[in-house]
């Protein structure tokens, strides 16, 4: 018996002993004791630790659940593993720091790996978010880039001055029944929709003046400044989506405004005493231009934890608009300038005080969905973003190291640069290549053999399958994935933007697959890659000016989502 007995003291690593009351005196409650693991022997007062139990032996037995035998070898892993990190408590600390490592490094590492939202309670006046939704613009010209700057005004084009008396009413216009967007009052989430073909772009809306009025607006990362089209009145303007907006005398922007003086920096110097306006004019890279004058008004945001925040901000009131940019305007007001100049709509908004200079968009896939947008930091990923650094004052540019299409490399750009350039731009529906790189990627593509057909215009480059298709996804296996790669993690994982088939190819009308990466050449300075939306959905796109950093990771695009995190990395 006692060598029995000091057998089964070697083999506990634990007990635990509950007990149940009796039941005509419930009310006594149960006694849990608990046993732990320990080198000493047992001592002799510890092997009764209930001597009401010897007393009372009329009590009801005690039922006792366990959990299935294990093996003596089991048992002896089980005791050897205690032992090691229990009587060592050094081994148990480099052991919990070495999977607290790993975890982080798996985390920084992988881009689809779990998202975790940062959550923001704040209410005591600190920078807030601001989730915005996006739209799709029906009936929109497809192949249309943004990339704005700011050129000389053509003084023949002016409007004299704005006069508040003389402006007339405009005829509101209605969006058609197919494309009626409904907006969730509550202001903090969104029903959204969209796609990058046949539509074209993503808008959002915003609602400005007071009272405040809603405008849609293509949302820009490549545009310095916010435009809407008005009545001032208005020379040449796209049918649009809502009444034209109507300043007066009292939203003009003086010249001598410090957002004047950013917005006409470049331009030769002009005699503005007759003046009492800021004129400037826009010309984009597909050679549209918009023309108006500076005003200021009221901007109505609601925070993502509910406040309504009103708030006087600069933007362009364009009256007159020329070229391609007038199809986009069909069923939208102006552009959303997200750049990161000082005129844009973040960095305003963050020189007030009202967020961190960090905006995020996120475009989705599905045909039926838009996205979101967000203004602030709160929506930020802790882990599972890649991150590079950003180049550049204006643009949202940055560097990578080499672009492959399946194993094939492509060429950077430059013929003996070992760093190509990539622009991140939301204004763009479509992705361009460098003339070099997009001539190598023909080549490649067309080694899988379908026929050319020139008769469809959807897009430059579009061929007919020896079969009928219904989705992308029926031809994906005949194409390879692009990846552009940039720097490292840490020194040991590369960080890559992968651009799958479906994320450069649409089906046209005539149930074509069309290639929707197009010759960029004479775009911008003909060096630099452009990543249009086509090539940005299904991505969490994160654009920081406070750290100087572009991220990205895969998402639905359904909505922004918070989760809580983990105390570490509060």
């Amino acid at each position: 018996m006692d060598s029995d007995h000091e057998r089964a003291q070697q083999q506990v690593t634990g007990v635990v002993i509950i007990t149940l009351p009796p039941s005509d005196k419930p009310s006594i409650g149960k006694t849990i004791t608990a046993f732990s693991l320990t080198d000493d022997v047992f001592p002799e007062s510890n092997q009764t630790q209930q001597p009401e139990q010897e007393q009372e032996q009329n009590l009801p037995t005690t039922q006792i659940i366990t959990s299935p035998p294990s093996s003596p070898h089991n048992r002896q892993l089980g005791l050897s593993f205690s032992v090691l990190f229990f009587a060592n408590p050094r081994k148990l600390l480099s052991f919990l720091v070495v999977s607290l490592f790993t975890l982080l490094l798996y985390r920084s590492a992988f881009s689809d790996s779990y998202v975790e939202l940062r959550n923001s309670d704040n209410d005591d006046g600190n920078p807030q978010s601001f989730v915005l939704p996006l739209y799709h613009k029906l009936g929109a010209d497809s192949e249309l880039i943004k990339l704005g700057r700011f050129v000389d005004v053509k003084k023949e084009k002016l409007v004299p001055s704005i006069d508040s008396v003389a402006m007339g009413s405009h005829k509101i216009n209605k969006l058609v029944a197919a494309s009626s967007v409904v907006i969730d009052s509550s202001g903090t989430t969104f029903p959204v929709i969209g796609n990058v073909d046949p539509d074209g772009f993503y808008f959002t809306c915003i609602r400005i003046g007071e009272p405040p009025r809603p405008y849609f607006l293509d949302i820009d990362t490549g545009s310095e400044l916010t435009w809407i089209q008005c009545d001032a009145p208005c020379s040449s303007c796209g049918k649009g989506a809502n009444p034209l907006y109507k300043p007066t005398r009292a939203n003009l922007v003086p010249p001598k405004d410090s957002m004047c003086t950013e917005v006409q920096k470049n331009q030769k110097p002009q005699n503005c005493e007759t003046f009492e306006q800021c004129d400037y004019e826009i010309e984009y890279a597909d050679h549209s231009s918009s023309q108006g004058v500076l005003v200021r008004d009221k901007l109505q945001l609601v925070a993502a934890n509910g406040p309504i925040t009103n708030l006087d901000v600069v933007f362009g009131c364009a009256y007159n608009q020329q070229g391609t940019i007038l199809k986009t305007l069909s069923m939208t007001d102006g552009i959303l300038g997200l750049s990161r100049a000082k005129v844009s709509l973040p960095s305003q908004l963050a020189s007030k005080g009202i967020i961190n200079n960090v905006i995020g968009h996120c475009l989705a896939k599905d045909v039926v969905d838009g996205g979101y947008m967000f203004f602030g930091d709160d929506f930020v990923p802790y882990w599972g973003m890649s991150w590079v650094p950003v180049l550049g004052r204006k643009f949202y540019k940055a560097q990578f190291e080499k672009i492959s299409y399946g194993s094939s490399s492509l060429s950077l750009g430059e013929p003996d640069s070992s760093m190509g350039r990539v622009v991140f731009d939301s204004g763009s529906s479509f992705t361009y290549f460098t003339k070099q790189a997009y001539a190598e990627l023909l080549s490649e593509v067309s080694k899988v053999g379908f026929i050319q057909d020139v008769s469809d215009t959807t897009l430059p480059i579009c061929w007919r399958p020896p079969f009928r298709i219904r989705s992308i996804m029926d031809v994906d296996q005949f194409f390879k994935t692009l990846t552009l790669q940039f720097g490292r993690t840490w020194w040991i994982f590369r960080k890559r933007l992968r651009i799958p088939p479906e994320d450069y190819l649409i089906i046209s009308k005539k149930g074509n697959v069309c290639l929707g990466i197009l010759d960029g050449s004479k775009v911008h300075d003909g060096s630099t890659f452009i990543l249009g939306d086509i090539s940005l959905r299904g991505k969490l796109v994160v654009y920081d000016n406070e750290k100087l950093k572009i991220g990205w990771a895969e998402s639905h695009c359904t909505k922004p989502t918070r989760f809580n995190s983990f105390f570490f990395f509060k």
